[in-house]
């Protein structure tokens, strides 16, 4: 492109009478880009960190990979033989064995309910620290012990502890169906019924683990499952998280049967992929608001060409070749379309950085379990925003800087 051609270029973005100022509709082209733009980074933004926040918070009781064994009993007997193979495989950065069993729990009154119990090594130095959920306890701690020296411990969830009205040194009663034995009399399952004290509260953000989980030690959680020495697998955390599907792909391979693995995205495929799509969805609704300012290019364009049809015949007159004047005009299309970008671009990342930062939108603790919206940019949906304003901005001048170049010298120069 000349330098000629982008000077006139410049000059019809310009108001008339020589003001160097852009007009009016080229103003309102550029907003229209702005506006589109802004309102897709902070959108996404929020996605973003909505879709991150909720990652960490089911990440917080859920490690990256879980091993488990296929069979009837679906528990490993040989679990320290395995916990070893496991840790040296390579970014494996520590492993341990837990218990996930079902249980009713009751506190010796007519209500009962259903809960989950997981069962860990007791927290202490050495212990390996798999998920963060140690961390969240808001009252007591993981070392479940007791006032018997038994470590018949539990730590409850808020919500389940609050359900229930049992706090650290109140007792509870856990009943379960472990080991499958059937009263020959009447028939029925002979449930195991453990005897626990709540040792410490905790509170993860996640209703899930603060409504329905109870942790206890993993020597009672396999008296409780009835798993004698076994564990129910064993949960591992990796060096990268992102890279835990290629781990567990290789700590298969490495195993053999009858073991597999569950890594923390396959755990949650179908919440995961609700959020993709969502997101996915918010982007194509709020791209049309892009789309809609391509429209607003069109028309500028449009009325640019009505306008100064005399000048362009006078330079097609003078020899100027028709791709010189498509160039022309699409030059005044890319002008907008950047600049419309780029300050879309900087009120977007004002508007992100302050919503975050100052928590400008307040949510509620108890309803959301975040105190604010959260906005977390990333760098490759900022790309495909930029670059597809800008292609559509490119695209709306195909159209008006065809029109100028098919006009006639002499009948351009007559028009009035």
């Amino acid at each position: 492109m000349s330098k000629l051609e982008l000077q006139i270029a410049w000059r019809y973005l310009r108001s008339r009478r020589g003001s160097k100022l852009l007009s009016l509709i080229s103003i309102i082209a550029i907003g229209g880009v702005l506006v589109g733009v802004s309102a897709l980074i902070v959108i996404i933004g929020v996605m973003n960190g909505l879709q991150e926040d909720l990652r960490e918070k089911i990440l917080v009781g859920s490690p990256d990979i879980r091993v488990l064994s296929y069979g009837e009993d679906l528990k490993i007997n040989d679990w320290a033989k395995t916990l070893q193979a496991v840790r040296r495989q390579p970014g494996v950065v520590t492993a341990a064995p837990f218990v996930l069993t079902e249980a009713l729990m009751t506190t010796g009154h007519d209500y009962a309910g259903g809960v989950y119990v997981v069962g860990l090594l007791p927290q202490g130095r050495g212990v390996p620290e798999v998920t963060s959920i140690r961390s969240h306890a808001t009252s007591g701690d993981f070392r479940f012990a007791s006032t018997d020296g038994q470590h018949r411990g539990v730590v409850l969830g808020k919500l389940l502890a609050a359900r229930f009205n049992r706090w650290p040194g109140d007792s509870i009663n856990l009943l379960s169906a472990g080991g499958g034995k059937i009263n020959a009399v009447t028939g029925g399952f002979v449930p195991r019924v453990e005897r626990f004290e709540v040792t410490g509260i905790v509170a993860t953000g996640m209703y899930e683990y603060d409504n329905a989980y109870a942790f206890v030690a993993l020597d009672k959680a396999q008296q409780l499952a009835g798993l004698g020495q076994g564990v129910t697998g064993i949960e591992v955390k990796t060096t990268d998280r992102w890279a835990a599907s290629a781990i567990a792909t290789r700590l298969v391979a490495t195993l053999g049967w009858p073991y597999r693995t569950v890594d923390w995205e396959e755990q949650n495929s179908s919440l995961f992929q609700a959020l993709k799509l969502e997101k996915l969805g918010m982007g194509v609704i709020l791209l049309l608001i892009v789309l809609v300012a391509a429209f607003n290019i069109v028309s500028t364009l449009t009325m640019v060409v009505a306008d100064k049809t005399k000048e362009i015949g006078i330079l097609k007159a003078m020899g100027m070749p028709a791709h010189s004047i498509r160039r022309i005009f699409f030059a005044q299309g890319l002008v907008i379309g950047v600049v419309g970008t780029l300050l879309g671009l900087l009120l977007g990342f004002t508007a992100a950085i302050a919503l975050d930062k100052y928590k400008l939108i307040a949510l509620d603790p108890a309803v959301y379990f975040i105190d604010h919206l959260p906005v977390a940019t990333e760098p490759r949906d900022v790309l495909w925003i930029v670059v597809s304003s800008i292609v559509v901005a490119a695209i709306a001048t195909v159209y008006p800087s065809l029109q100028a170049s098919r006009l006639f010298p002499i009948d351009a120069i007559r028009h009035e």
